[in-house]
This record gives structure tokens, sequence and C-alpha cells, in this order.
């Protein structure tokens, strides 16, 4: 398999992360890629010119990072991504963390190519207003979120978004305001998975 990505994309990155923590690493070739540039192996296998994309062994390419990481967590039966017991509390985290990835890396896209006057427009505060309610959805159920006895989709997303948060977007000084949501995310970020696929 082929697994298309850029170093400072939370998407590849949780991707990444769903990668190592199945223990696929040896079975995964990292293909580095500038979707910014219409990079030409990025376009053959995925022609909306977005990362991550997946080839798998049979030719076959898997784009956005939530299809990509259950792809991965099904090819192996141990320590599932998924828990079948908690599906849906997992699945309801991963949305949550998505969703803020989303709202975020908008938010540092429109910074640097748009100008002044859209970055003030009514989606600029959209974006991050969506930003905080999440962040202060997440804080209020971080009992929900640490749960889990082993490591899952959910917490992966959340703690990617976080971490593109503190990366891109220092300024909302996000630990300061929500204190149990920085703990949990300083503690699961210690993993191996994580400190081996820090944005640089």
């Amino acid at each position: 398999m082929k697994l298309l990505l850029n170093k400072t994309s939370p998407y590849a990155r949780m991707a990444r992360i769903a990668m190592l923590e199945k223990g696929l690493q040896d079975k995964v070739e990292l293909c580095w890629c500038d979707p910014w540039n219409d990079d030409p192996q990025m376009l053959q296998h995925n022609p909306a010119g977005r990362i991550p994309a997946l080839v798998t062994d049979h030719g076959l390419t898997l784009s956005e990072s939530l299809l990509i990481a259950t792809y991965l967590d099904s090819l192996i039966d141990h320590d599932p991504l998924i828990p079948e017991d908690r599906k849906a509390l997992v699945l309801h985290f991963a949305g949550l963390g998505q969703g803020l990835m989303e709202a975020s890396f908008n938010a540092v896209i429109a910074r640097k190519y748009l100008d002044e006057a859209a970055n003030n427009s009514v989606l600029s505060e959209r974006r991050w207003n969506a930003i905080d309610r999440t962040l202060t959805q997440l804080e209020l159920s971080i009992e929900q979120l640490a749960a889990t006895p082993s490591i899952s989709l959910g917490e992966i997303g959340v703690a990617v978004a976080i971490d593109y948060l503190l990366f891109r977007l220092p300024e909302l000084d996000t630990y300061a305001r929500y204190p149990k949501l920085a703990a949990w995310h300083q503690s699961l970020t210690q993993r191996p998975s994580f400190t081996t696929t820090r944005f640089n």
C-alpha cells in the first residue's frame, strides 16, 4: 500500500497515526507530496488533489482521513480503533475532531490566500465560532473522551485537531482556555504514534 501525505496536513497525520497504531508501518509506503502545486503523483491517484490518499494493494485509491483510518483499522483484528461496543461514542468524537480540523484548517488557508475583507466575513466568523463551540463541548465531555481503555479513532481525531490548533493558531491559547482538554491531550500525545508524527 501507499499513503500519499505531507507533514503539515492534520488529515494526513490522522491517517498516519491510525497506520502506526495498527502496526501497519511495514506494509505502507509513505509518499510525500505537495498538494498545493498539483503534484503529478498526487493527481495520478486522487484527481481532487487532496491528501491523504491511500492506494490499496489492489490499486484502488481511498481518500478522506476517516475513511482511510476505518479501512486500515479493518485490516488488523486486534486493538480496534472503532470498538464494536463503543462504536457510536467513538464515531461521535471522531466527527467532532474532524469538524474541528475542518474549521481550523480552513481558517489557516483563508489567512494565507484571502484578503482582509474575506477574513472578516460572516463565513470567517462562523469558522471561529465553530472552533470555540467544539472545544467547549469537548471540555465538558472529557470524562467520556478519556474513558476508553485503549486508543480510539475518536481520540486520534480530537488530539490531532488540537495539535493543529497549537501548531497553526497558537494565539487562541487553547491549553489555557480548556485545561481539562489540555491535560488529556498532553497525556495522550506522549504515545509514539504522536511523537514520531509531530507537525514541522
